[in-house]
């Protein structure tokens, strides 16, 4: 009986924890109001999640640092300290995205994919809200990419 109840849902892994998947009906349209708040509801917690975990690295790169007389600790740190600053910086890049996705459902744009317009989908959204390609698109992408090396 429990896993008939965890076949009935979808299985996302969804960046922000504590949301539920966004109840699809029948024949309702697509990127309503209500999935519009779905979504502007996750953008907003993970962009909130992120700029606390910003907060949290600066105050313990402040209350960490310090200068230690062995050489071997002080690149010990120094390492630490360049990975966290490394994981930050992709996390700025989330933010910008995240943005980006806020904007996009101010514009009415959002959930539509940006290289052939068709409907991206709720359940990829749940997953990877800030998308802005159908998986189609994102994959043809993908196989450029690695025939041109890159």
């Amino acid at each position: 009986m429990a896993a008939t109840d965890q076949t009935s849902q979808p299985s996302i892994n969804p960046p922000v924890k504590g949301f539920e998947p966004y109840p699809i009906r029948d024949g309702e349209e697509y990127m309503n109001a209500a999935q519009q708040a779905h979504f502007r509801a996750i953008l907003q917690a993970w962009k909130r999640e992120l700029m606390e975990e910003v907060d949290r690295t600066l105050h313990h790169m402040q209350d960490e640092a310090a200068n230690f007389p062995d050489p071997n600790d002080r690149a010990s740190q120094e390492s630490d300290f360049s990975l966290e600053l490394r994981t930050r910086d992709r996390e700025r890049k989330l933010l910008k995205k995240i943005d980006e996705a806020l904007g996009a459902l101010d514009a009415g744009d959002y959930g539509y994919c940006e290289s052939c317009g068709v409907e991206i989908g709720i359940r990829r959204l749940e997953a990877r809200p800030t998308a802005t390609q159908c998986v189609d698109c994102k994959t043809l992408d993908e196989i450029r990419e690695r025939q041109m090396g890159g």
